[in-house]
């Protein structure tokens, strides 16, 4: 059983990725994607859910060098909650530890990823 709690794998956020997450709440309702705050909270939950859940099984992919501003060498993920929308989470990890540094989507820094 020992073992098993060393296995599961430690999700850390960066300051930066916390205040990402705080200032697109924001975003999300103020610029009226959403009509309700807790709709927008609950968009931000959900990502964090995901991210949480899925970052050490997912493939990861090589963060282009661009990416290297916020840390390098890094590799990410992506999240699709809808059709228009990909979210790229761009993290570093070490054996069972991981933690995420930048999330964007396709909309801010997409083109950077091709």
């Amino acid at each position: 059983m020992h073992s098993e709690i060393n296995n599961k794998p430690i999700i850390k956020f960066s300051g930066n990725a916390h205040l990402f997450f705080e200032e697109l709440i924001t975003t999300l309702f103020q610029q009226g994607y959403f009509y309700f705050l807790e709709s927008a909270i609950q968009y931000v939950v959900d990502m964090e859910s995901y991210i949480k859940k899925y970052i050490s099984v997912l493939p990861a992919h090589a963060a282009p060098r661009y990416f290297d501003r916020y840390k390098k060498e890094m590799k990410y993920i992506t999240y699709q909650p809808n059709r228009r929308t990909t979210w790229y989470v761009f993290f570093k990890r070490k054996e069972n530890r991981f933690i995420v540094y930048h999330i964007t989507n396709n909309h801010i820094e997409g083109q950077y990823i091709r």
